[in-house]
């Protein structure tokens, strides 16, 4: 039986949050703060004995699903159903202390190290890979992927299987990309804040929905916001910092007054104090409602002790060089 340990990390989506649902740029990142990895329950090593047995009933789940899938000609690639339904029985688990609910990949992980592993001819992790590799892996993995979420992007596990940032141009176009450190604010950090609950995607992204089919708001999403948010992505990986934050202000504001069902109540009044007072701004991680929001700041201790003294610690995602 393999026991190959392949790490996979989580990932934050930095923009693109229901704009990429109407065609916005989209920026993904790897974070290797989370992380999971294949196991086996009689492996020597300190876990959670009861999360791992709920891990290997979800896995049983997955091989389900994908069977069902074969069985109507709907498997997106070829899986070794063999061994993997051997390994499951073996005690196969995903160990990983990627929180679910919070926006950072926890379901996209699993995927990624189920096809890593069980795929056979799989398309390879590599740096030389091919815009139509890249678009395959997003088909395949929106296809496995929707199990857990009913309708899958395929990104999350694009990202964790591939760990590079990748740069969405359209649903139909995306690369591999960098983050240039050196250009970033001496003291800038990007960082993500606990809310303390989990988000729930699905009512989050139906109400969105439900919202874009009002005309005026349509409208001022589609001419304000989505150029906000590609400006913000143009000028993060430029480097050109002075842009990026006066678009990433506009965005902020934005979805403190349009987004609020996604933003946890106890969030709104430091979301506007950050805003008031040029220390931070927040956007949402993901869809909302809950785990993670995302910060920016170029005055990162000011940042940290605000949030301490709201007895919230923020986890740094990206700092300068």
């Amino acid at each position: 039986m393999s026991k190959k340990a392949d790490i996979y990390y989580g990932k934050v989506l930095l923009f693109g949050e229901y704009s990429i649902l109407f065609n916005s740029k989209g920026l993904t990142i790897p974070y290797s703060h989370f992380t999971g990895q294949l196991s086996f329950i009689n492996d020597d090593k300190y876990t959670d004995y009861e999360f791992a047995i709920q891990s290997n009933k979800q896995l049983k789940e997955f091989l389900d699903f994908m069977l069902e899938l074969e069985a109507k000609a709907e498997m997106p690639c070829t899986i070794d159903f063999k061994k993997l339904s051997f390994d499951i029985e073996n005690g196969l688990y995903f160990e990983s202390n990627i929180p679910q609910g919070y926006g950072i990949g926890s379901s996209g992980a699993l995927v990624a190290s189920i096809y890593d592993r069980y795929c056979v001819g799989k398309i390879e992790s590599k740096e030389s890979i091919t815009g139509l590799e890249i678009s395959k892996l997003k088909d395949i993995f929106s296809k496995l992927e929707s199990l857990f979420h009913g309708k899958s992007s395929g990104i999350d596990p694009l990202n964790c299987y591939l760990q590079h940032p990748l740069l969405i141009h359209s649903r139909e176009d995306i690369s591999i990309t960098g983050v240039p450190r050196s250009k970033f604010e001496s003291e800038g950090v990007i960082f993500l804040v606990d809310t303390g609950k989990i988000g729930k995607t699905g009512p989050l992204v139906n109400h969105f929905l439900e919202q874009m089919s009002f005309k005026e708001y349509e409208n001022i999403f589609k001419t304000d916001y989505i150029p906000w948010v590609n400006q913000c992505i143009s000028d993060l990986l430029s480097g050109n910092m002075r842009s990026f934050f006066e678009s990433l202000i506009k965005v902020s504001t934005f979805q403190l007054k349009h987004f609020t069902r996604m933003i946890p109540e106890n969030f709104m009044s430091p979301w506007q104090w950050g805003l008031d007072s040029g220390k931070f701004q927040l956007k949402l991680c993901g869809s909302g409602g809950g785990g993670f929001l995302l910060g920016f700041t170029t005055d990162y201790q000011a940042t940290k002790k605000y949030f301490s003294d709201l007895k919230r610690e923020i986890i740094p995602v990206y700092k300068s060089a």
